[in-house]
């Protein structure tokens, strides 16, 4: 799969399946454009990108903010002038009983960055997207699948439930301008996003469990199946969810 001159930003680029898929794209020939809070983890992933492939573009954003979001693509076409494809990936989890107090400020938090961010950055990337006849791929979960075992989750849950209808719903609207929208759901993957949630070893054994192939995915597997929707073989995918979870909704 060739990316050369292919313009593609990466949000939530600074680790896991963002700083893989970010590599990846480096290796088939893109230029890529780096996006996250934590400029010392965007350096690194740019060094590893360079090594590989075409030095990146980095835009130290927070997503979940208009003006920055507003930046990311002012940045890409100013410094590019074009942008092919669009990876939405930044995202958080976290765990908030309902019945308990502060639910409703974790709520606000993981909606704004998982849900409002990408439709709002999606907003902003459509008229050039429309151009190159590109394509979006938007990360979402089997979080917002299935809710067995995640009942203390409920706002990322809902989160990405609402990213998946969301990648439905635009595709048929961008259908007519040869631009393609497509969704990875993955299953538990090894990745920063649950270190940052207090997870644990015990608690990634017991994703392992939770699996028919008592595994937990690393995050090159998941780039390795956004790189494919984006390239041409996928050219006839649009609107789909692809689940890659090691069995845990089977099981």
């Amino acid at each position: 799969m060739s990316f050369k001159n292919k313009v593609v930003i990466v949000t939530g680029s600074s680790s896991g399946i963002g700083a893989s898929t970010a590599i990846e794209f480096a290796k088939e020939g893109a230029q890529v454009v780096l996006v996250g809070r934590n400029e010392a983890k965007l350096t690194n992933v740019r060094e590893q990108c360079e090594k590989v492939g075409k030095k990146p573009l980095i835009v130290k954003a927070d997503v979940s903010k208009d003006d920055d979001a507003k930046t990311i693509i002012n940045k890409t076409i100013e410094h590019f002038g074009k942008l092919d494809v669009l990876v939405n990936n930044a995202g958080m989890g976290g765990w908030q009983d309902i019945l308990k107090d502060g639910f409703m400020e974790t709520y606000d938090r993981i909606m704004n960055i998982n849900l409002r961010a990408p439709v709002y950055i999606t907003h902003l990337a459509i008229p050039y997207l429309i151009k190159s006849k590109g394509n979006i791929i938007n990360v979402s979960s089997v979080a917002g699948i299935s809710t067995v075992g995640l009942e203390d989750s409920t706002p990322y849950c809902i989160s990405k439930a609402g990213i998946s209808h969301f990648s439905r719903s635009v595709a048929l609207k961008l259908a007519p301008y040869g631009i393609r929208v497509n969704t990875v759901s993955p299953g538990p993957v090894y990745t920063d996003i649950l270190a940052n949630s207090s997870a644990d070893e015990a608690l990634f054994e017991q994703f392992k469990r939770d699996t028919a192939l008592k595994r937990v995915s690393e995050p090159k597997e998941i780039a390795d199946l956004i790189l494919f929707l984006a390239s041409d073989k996928a050219k006839g995918i649009t609107g789909s969810d692809f689940v890659s979870d090691n069995g845990r909704l089977i099981k």
